[in-house]
């Protein structure tokens, strides 16, 4: 019996193993690369400019990368990480040069703006609470109109001599009085759901992301960059513009890695 509901675990584990959805992987393939911390990491140095740069995590809809920055120049140097962008590409548009100056054949994504991203959620915020507010008043308004229909059916002389139209008014409003309450709760765990996502959004931008800031010489700045996510592209072209002549370049290989299901192992 024992092995039996053995055998039956390690089929469901084995099901569910098979059922996984792909790891997201992107590796950095230009550059000094070298292992950070367990991730591959990259650094270039050009124009005065030092970024490192490493895949972080997926973020919902954005790729997150742990970035630096560091100035290397002798003069100032304003830092935006709306300034990020990439080119996505496929295996076959490994031509840099081609792509990037071909409008037909390249996509362009820029990073996420932090800033004009943090107002968005505060503004979301706010409609939230406003929805709420919407739905209590409407809310009311449907209690009371059952509450009053409910009184006019249960005093009616008319309703008393049919019982069986009384009976029917009695489950009605009941029905009416369980959805009402079903309706409060959906509104407020809806409200819960979307301001629990929101405050992370919040955090993401206001904690966790790179900030707009000036560097002086020899200074840096680390956050996270937030990238669209481009599913289908093989290569991210991560460009940073300390010059229109001669933006920074990193380049990025992206894939879908499949899970390894585990090995089966047999009882001896």
């Amino acid at each position: 019996m024992k092995r039996t509901i053995y055998y039956l675990i390690l089929l469901l584990f084995s099901g569910i193993a098979g059922c996984a959805p792909p790891v997201y992987r992107l590796t950095p393939e230009t550059g000094e690369v070298a292992y950070v911390e367990g991730r591959p990491t990259t650094k270039v140095e050009q124009n005065g400019l030092k970024i490192v740069a490493s895949y972080e995590r997926l973020d919902l809809n954005f790729v997150a990368l742990d970035v630096e920055l560091k100035n290397l120049s002798d003069t100032p140097l304003e830092v935006n990480p709306a300034n990020f962008r990439y080119a996505a590409l496929q295996a076959n548009q490994l031509d840099t040069l081609e792509t990037l100056t071909n409008p037909v054949r390249k996509q362009l994504f820029s990073a996420a703006d932090p800033m004009a991203e943090a107002d968005k959620v505060n503004a979301r915020q706010n409609q939230e609470v406003k929805r709420l507010k919407t739905a209590r008043i409407i809310n009311t308004v449907l209690m009371v109109a059952v509450v009053a229909s409910d009184i006019a059916s249960s005093t009616s002389s008319r309703n008393r001599r049919e019982p069986a139209r009384w009976v029917q008014n009695r489950v009605t409003h009941e029905n009416l009085y369980t959805a009402l309450q079903a309706k409060r709760m959906i509104d407020h765990g809806m409200f819960a759901d979307r301001m629990q996502r929101y405050d992370y959004e919040a955090y993401r931008w206001n904690e966790l992301a790179l900030k707009r800031t000036t560097l002086q010489p020899g200074e840096s700045a680390r956050g996270q960059v937030f990238l669209p996510l481009s599913r289908d592209a093989s290569y991210l072209l991560l460009s940073y513009p300390v010059s229109e002549a001669q933006p920074v370049n990193i380049r990025f290989r992206q894939e879908w890695v499949k899970r390894e299901r585990p090995k089966r192992t047999r009882n001896r």
